[in-house]
C-alpha cells in the first residue's frame, strides 16, 4: 500500500470514532536527529492547532497515542506500516 492511500484510511477511521496502528521513523528537523522507529498501537489522527501550525505542516500528520493520551505528530514521508501493512512511497 502506498503511504497517501494509507493516509486516506487513517482519515475516515478517524472520522468514524475508530483507532488504527502505525508505525514511523521519528525526526526531528530542528535537532537534524532521528530517535528511530516509533511504534503506535492505537491511534486517531487529530486536527491541528493554531500553535502548531509551521512551514512544514502540510508534510505532517497529527494524532493523538489513545493509549498515553499523548498527542504527537510525523512526517508523512516517513511513514513506515499501516494496520501492521508495510508502506511504500509513490
Amino acid at each position: 500500500m502506498d503511504v497517501f492511500t494509507a493516509i486516506d484510511k487513517m482519515r475516515r477511521l478517524s472520522e468514524e470514532g475508530q483507532s488504527f496502528s502505525f508505525s514511523f521513523m521519528s525526526y526531528s528537523y530542528d535537532r537534524k536527529k532521528s530517535e528511530g522507529i516509533v511504534q503506535v498501537r492505537h491511534a486517531r489522527l487529530r486536527k491541528q492547532n493554531r500553535k502548531e501550525h509551521n512551514r512544514f505542516s502540510d508534510y505532517m500528520l497529527n494524532y493523538i497515542n489513545l493509549d498515553t493520551l499523548e498527542n504527537g505528530s510525523c512526517w508523512q514521508p516517513l511513514l513506515l506500516t499501516f494496520n501492521n501493512e508495510e508502506l511504500e512511497l509513490k
